[in-house]
């Protein structure tokens, strides 16, 4: 398991690693995003949004629980939940969350420990730790095919 760790030390350093992996996404992938309130979570999926080529405003889907957009020019959906108001794993299976895990969306999963046992064994993981006008510390570790791939090569 190859881990990487990147520390960012404002907004924008954040919203930038995001731009970076989502450039890198070609569709089928699962990210889960684990990191505490205000830890910087929207701001790192603004950025993979940006990354990807969705051209609309990325906004937390803390109460719609899933928000779609469309990534100009591939066409790619990129898919963005948010299950902090989920209690039971049940509730994601009922609105058909896994029905997203497919080659033409990019899934973006903010606290998806409600949903562990759902998640594919391919996936991202990224955790942010800090809050504030802290500094970051980002870790990113792929699971399963991913473990194969380099993340981030620079």
């Amino acid at each position: 398991m190859l881990e990487r760790l990147i520390k960012t030390i404002s907004t924008e350093d954040t919203l930038s690693l995001g731009i970076r992996l989502g450039q890198s996404f070609q569709g089928g992938e699962v990210i889960c995003l684990y990191g505490e309130l205000g830890a910087g979570k929207t701001i790192l999926a603004k950025g993979l949004g940006k990354g990807l080529g969705v051209e609309e405003e990325i906004t937390s889907p803390t109460f719609t629980l899933i928000r779609e957009y469309c990534a100009q020019p591939t066409g790619l959906r990129f898919i963005h939940m948010d299950l902090y108001r989920l209690v039971y794993p049940e509730e994601a299976e009922v609105i058909g969350l896994t029905d997203y895990f497919q080659d033409d969306c990019v899934c973006l999963i903010e606290w998806p420990e409600i949903i562990a046992e759902l998640l594919p064994e391919d996936r991202l993981e990224i955790r942010i730790e800090g809050s504030g006008d802290l500094c970051r510390l980002i870790s990113i570790v792929p699971k399963g095919k991913w473990e194969a791939h380099e993340i981030l090569n620079d």
